[in-house]
C-alpha cells in the first residue's frame, strides 16, 4: 500500500483491494450524515470572489436497492461473508432492518456497517477510530460500533461545539454540536493525554508567592480508604473516609521543600500541597470541546466546502491518538482536512474519495498548502486511454467522473451543475490576468464519445457569446481533420502582457494529456479552486508539549 497517496473509488473496494490486515495506527471517517443535503464545492470566480455556481460533490441520500441488499446478505449471511463479519453484527444489523424497515436509514446502517467492519480489520491492536457524525444516526452507529468494535472498547463520545445557537428562530433547541464516537481495537492503545490552557475562573485560583510566582493548592488526600495512610502527620488525620495521597517519607520531603500550605496554627491544610501554574502542563482536555470554533466564513481556512472541518480539530485527534511516523486514514476524504493536519504533524497518510472533483480540490490543497509535496500521487484514476475509456463507458454517473477528471488534468474549474444537464457544451473554465489586470475566461469542452467537426464550431460560438479569447478542446477519441482544420481557421490571440501569440482554439486528446502535453495559456493564470494557506509542519518539540 501506498502512503501519502490519494486513492480515488468507493472506499470498501479501496480497503478491501489495497490496505493490509492491522496496517493503520488511526482511523478518523466524517461520512455523509444522512440529512438528505446536498454538498458543493464552491469554487472561485474570475474576481476571487466565491462563486454562485456550484457543482455537486455528493448526495448525502441513501437508498434501499439491489446494491443495499447485497450488502444486507453479505452482513448477515456466514456463507457470503465466512466468518470476516462478528455474529453480534450480522445480529444487530438485522434487528434494525426487523425494527426499522427498509428505508433510507436502514440503507445507511448497512453500508457503513460493511465499511466499518472493513475499517476495524485495517487497525492495528494499538489503533483507534473516531467516526464524526451528528443525532440523525449516531445512536444507530453506536450500537454497530459496539458490535463491531466490542462494548469495553468503546472511549467516550466527544462532544464538539462546533457553533453557538445565536438566536436562531426555530422551535425547539438549536443543534450546536456534532458527536465524534471513539473506539478502540483494543485496551493497549496509543493515547497522548493533551492540555489547554486555564479559563479565566480556574486562574482565579492561582496566588503569587514572595517571589511572584503564581501557585494553588492540590488536595493531599484522596477519597479511598486505606489503614496505611490514615496515620496521623504533624498534629493532622485525614478523615475516616479518606487516606493520605503519599507514605510518611514523601509528606516530609515535601514539607522540607516548602511544599506544603500551613493553617494558621502552623498544621498542613488538607489541600496543602503547593503547586505552581509553571509547573503544570495545563487543563486536562476532556470530552467536551468548546474551544475549537467551526471556520468563520472569512478565514483563510475556508474552502468552501459545507461539510469541512477545522484543522485544529483534526489536529487534536491525530495528536491524541497517534505518534510522528504513524500511519493515518480517512476513508471519506471530502475536502482532505484528516491528511493536510496529518502531513503538518509529521503522520503518513491515505485519503479515499469516490469523486474526481473532491480528489481534484484534495490535490490542490495539498499542493498550495505543502508545495514542497509536489504532485500528489493518486491511485485509482485512468493512467491509460483504455482506462479512461472505460470510466466514461460505466454510466451517466461514470461521464460525469470522466468529465471531472479530464477538467483535473489541465487544472480547470467545472461548470454547471450535472442536475441540470449540458451547459451550452462549456465544461470546464481557466481564468487568466492580461494586460491592465483585465482577467479573462479560457472555455473547456469535454468529450468522451463520436466527436466531429460541428462540436468544435459550437465551441467556437459559446467563445464568440462570451467574449473568451481562448478555448479547449477535450477528447477521449482522436479528433478527425475537419476538426483540426475549423480550430486552426479559428486564428490566434495575442495577449499583451506574454508579448505572444496563442491559438485561439487548442485540441488535445486524453492520450496527449496522459502523455504530459498541455494547452498553451498565457502568463497568470488564476488559481481554479480556493487557494489554501501555506502549511507548515509542526516541529517535534512543540508536539512534545503536550506529551
Amino acid at each position: 500500500m501506498e502512503t501519502n497517496a490519494l486513492y480515488y473509488g468507493d472506499n470498501l473496494d479501496i480497503l478491501r483491494r489495497y490496505v493490509p490486515d492491522e496496517s493503520v495506527d488511526l482511523v478518523y471517517l466524517d461520512p455523509p450524515f444522512n440529512s438528505n443535503a446536498d454538498y458543493n464545492v464552491i469554487f472561485r470566480d474570475e474576481s476571487g470572489r466565491d462563486s454562485d455556481a456550484q457543482l455537486l460533490a455528493f448526495e448525502d441520500t441513501w437508498h434501499w436497492g439491489p446494491g443495499v441488499e447485497s450488502l444486507y446478505s453479505y452482513l448477515t449471511n456466514t456463507s457470503l461473508h465466512r466468518g470476516r463479519v462478528p455474529e453480534a453484527v450480522a445480529a444487530i444489523i438485522g434487528a434494525l432492518r426487523q425494527g426499522l424497515g427498509t428505508n433510507q436509514m436502514t440503507a445507511y446502517l448497512v453500508e457503513m456497517a460493511v465499511r466499518l467492519v472493513e475499517l476495524h480489520r485495517v487497525l492495528k491492536p494499538t489503533g483507534s477510530l473516531y467516526l464524526h457524525c451528528d443525532p440523525t444516526a449516531s445512536h444507530y452507529l453506536k450500537v454497530v460500533l459496539d458490535a463491531i468494535f466490542g462494548p469495553t472498547n468503546f472511549r467516550g463520545e466527544i462532544i464538539w461545539e462546533r457553533a453557538g445557537a445565536h438566536n436562531m428562530r426555530i422551535k425547539g433547541w438549536p443543534r450546536v454540536n456534532d458527536s465524534l464516537l471513539y473506539f478502540t481495537k483494543s485496551a493497549g492503545f496509543t493515547f497522548n493525554q493533551l492540555y489547554t490552557e486555564y479559563g479565566a475562573a480556574q486562574m482565579k485560583r492561582y496566588k503569587a508567592d514572595e517571589n511572584g510566582r503564581l501557585y494553588t493548592g492540590r488536595d493531599l488526600t484522596f477519597s479511598t480508604v486505606r489503614r496505611l495512610r490514615q496515620f496521623e502527620w504533624r498534629g493532622v488525620k485525614p478523615p475516616a473516609h479518606r487516606s493520605w495521597g503519599a507514605d510518611l517519607d514523601q509528606l516530609e520531603a515535601w514539607y522540607a521543600e516548602g511544599r506544603i500550605l500551613l493553617k494558621r496554627d502552623g498544621t498542613p491544610r488538607f489541600d496543602g500541597f503547593k503547586v505552581y501554574l509553571d509547573e503544570t502542563k495545563g487543563k486536562v482536555i476532556g470530552t467536551n470541546w468548546t474551544d475549537i470554533p467551526r471556520i468563520p466564513n472569512t478565514s483563510g481556512e475556508r474552502l468552501g466546502y459545507p461539510t469541512q472541518k477545522p484543522v485544529a480539530l483534526l489536529e487534536r485527534i491525530i495528536e491524541a491518538s497517534s505518534n510522528p511516523g504513524d500511519l493515518v486514514l480517512d476513508p471519506f476524504c471530502g475536502c482532505g482536512t484528516a491528511v493536510v493536519a496529518a502531513q503538518k504533524l509529521g503522520r503518513r497518510w491515505v485519503g479515499i474519495d469516490i469523486t474526481h472533483l473532491s480528489i481534484a480540490v484534495m490535490r490542490a490543497r495539498l499542493r498550495d498548502s505543502f508545495p514542497e509535496l509536489g504532485e500528489v500521487k493518486v491511485i485509482g484514476q485512468p493512467n491509460e486511454v483504455e482506462g479512461a475509456r472505460m470510466l466514461a463507458a460505466q454510466n451517466l454517473e461514470g461521464r460525469y467522473e470522466f468529465q471531472y477528471w479530464a477538467l483535473s488534468l489541465i487544472d480547470s474549474q467545472p461548470v454547471g451543475d450535472r442536475k441540470k444537464g449540458a451547459d451550452s457544451g462549456i465544461d470546464g473554465r481557466i481564468t487568466f490576468t492580461d494586460a491592465g489586470g483585465q482577467v479573462r475566461p479560457v472555455l473547456v469542452s469535454v468529450k468522451s464519445g463520436h466527436v466531429n467537426v460541428a462540436q468544435v464550431r459550437d465551441l467556437i460560438g459559446t467563445m464568440q457569446r462570451e467574449g473568451a479569447p481562448l478555448g479547449v478542446f477535450l477528447t477521449l477519441e482522436e479528433p478527425s481533420k475537419p476538426m483540426l482544420v475549423e480550430a486552426a481557421g479559428a486564428g490566434v490571440f495575442y495577449s499583451e502582457l506574454s508579448k505572444r501569440e496563442y491559438p485561439r482554439v487548442q485540441i488535445f486528446t486524453i492520450r496527449e494529456l496522459l502523455d504530459g502535453r498541455r494547452p498553451s495559456l498565457p502568463l497568470l493564470v488564476l488559481p481554479t479552486y480556493q487557494q489554501a494557506e501555506r502549511v507548515e509542519k509542526k516541529a517535534a518539540e512543540q508536539q512534545e508539549l503536550f506529551g
